[in-house]
């Protein structure tokens, strides 16, 4: 694993500038999988939630957007990022 592991605000930033994303929320969960397969000692930068809005999801299907994500943060994914759940927010369903 890497020394540097991935932090919300970096998740955050760079799906900022991948997707513009209009709506956004990343949530570090790590310290609530400690013991499961992925989470480390450190408590944080392994598993995360991301919601997310984004005019680049527009016409594409559920997992063409999930896809979009993944492609974005494949760099976090590489440095030890193991675990993301994505809800993708529908802008045109806002309560």
């Amino acid at each position: 694993m890497s020394a540097q592991l991935p932090s919300a605000s970096a998740i955050e930033q760079t799906l900022l500038t991948a997707l513009q994303a209009t709506q956004l929320d990343v949530l570090d969960e790590s310290a609530a999988h400690a013991g499961h397969s992925g989470a480390n000692a450190e408590g944080h930068g392994t598993h995360f939630r991301v919601r997310i809005a984004s005019p680049a999801f527009a016409g594409k299907t559920r997992i063409a957007k999930h896809r979009l994500v993944y492609e974005a943060l494949q760099i976090f994914i590489d440095q030890g990022l193991h675990a993301l759940a994505i809800e993708i927010i529908d802008s045109d369903r806002q309560p």
